[in-house]
């Protein structure tokens, strides 16, 4: 009979996996127009699947053929609620265990419970996501909660995973690492906005944009955040100049990102117990910078997107990995521990 803190192992490395799952099948979501598939929350049409709103979807469809409203796309959007309410069951059972049986696995149970909150409020942003109609501040809210969730299940899931020791004077990396992750999260915030506002293509040639390296912007436009989408603050379409912005920005913030973490991560690979997620942070840069180009050059492929969306989330875990074991330093790793990166 497997023990208790097995049990709740497998059950927190299930939850990591489906989280990281459910953030792809977010940017597959939002990157097929499938946010408004089903206009209203938490049902479709009032009904618990698309095909209860059958009749519905096929008017609205009819009203609108090139609309946000079809079958295929209530599909989407309802797979990707019924796959969230799983994983808040799934984060409840962990808070639960957590709680019950926080003498046996030997950890507080705080952790779990800002999971649980932040899942919480994963989901309210996912209903106004639709009730605001893909406003985009709430969109890219929506995104950088996904991925602050999908950090809190790394550390969860990093504390039940053994490694080599890490020798104690690699503390002193940590501060520079939480320079790093907060460079990142800033780059996640751009990347969401540039997705959420359709500016992926506002300049489609690299390394200039629109053949200038400081093109004709409108930065107050394009970062007003109290807007709804394709709009200005007065109600008036966003410009091209605008959106330019938008993308200018995002391009050229990655370049700091990649040079900091790059060369923190090109350091961290002398360090025992380091040196796998390092290298691996080092291969996850240079496939953001190829998807990157890759969307402006081939403009913007959903496969390629999806996996852009996947690289960011790939780069926030396993800087949180790092992040833990630095954190836990000088310290024997937990006996009975699953080996990982």
């Amino acid at each position: 009979m497997q023990s208790i803190k097995e049990r709740y192992r497998k059950l927190v490395f299930f939850t990591w996996f489906l989280t990281l799952d459910l953030i792809m099948f977010g940017a597959f979501v939002r990157l097929t127009d499938s946010g408004l598939g089903c206009p209203d929350w938490p049902g479709c049409y009032g009904s618990v699947t698309p095909i209860g709103a059958l009749s519905d979807i096929h008017q609205a469809a009819q009203a609108m053929p090139y609309g946000p409203v079809t079958l295929s796309k209530a599909w989407i959007e309802m797979i990707h609620r019924y796959v969230g309410a799983f994983l808040g069951m799934l984060i409840i059972a962990i808070v639960w265990m957590a709680w019950r049986y926080r003498r046996e696995l030997g950890r507080s149970p705080v952790l779990a419970v800002v999971t649980l909150i932040a899942v919480c409020v994963q989901g309210a942003f996912g209903a106004w996501t639709v009730t605001h109609k893909l406003m985009p501040a709430v969109v890219t809210l929506h995104l950088v909660l996904g991925l602050s969730l999908l950090a809190l299940m790394t550390w969860l899931s990093a504390r039940e995973r053994v490694h080599d020791p890490v020798p104690v004077s690699a503390k002193r990396w940590r501060p520079w690492l939480i320079v790093g992750l907060a460079l990142l999260a800033v780059q996640i915030a751009l990347g969401g906005w540039v997705s959420t506002n359709y500016a992926a293509l506002a300049c489609l040639d690299f390394p200039t944009c629109h053949g200038e390296w400081v093109p004709e912007m409108d930065f107050a436009g394009g970062f007003s955040v109290i807007r709804g989408l394709g709009e200005l603050p007065s109600g008036e379409m966003i410009s091209q100049h605008a959106l330019t912005a938008i993308h200018w920005v995002h391009r050229n913030f990655a370049f700091i990102v990649l040079v900091y973490l790059g060369a923190l991560a090109w350091r961290l690979r002398g360090v025992s117990g380091l040196r796998g997620p390092a290298t691996l942070m080092l291969a996850l840069l240079g496939a953001q910078l190829l998807t990157g180009l890759t969307t402006i050059f081939f403009q913007w492929p959903l496969l390629i997107a999806v996996l852009h969306n996947g690289g960011a989330a790939g780069l926030t875990l396993v800087s949180v990995v790092i992040l833990v074991r630095l954190a836990n330093a000088g310290r024997a790793p937990s006996a009975g521990s699953a080996p990982g990166v």
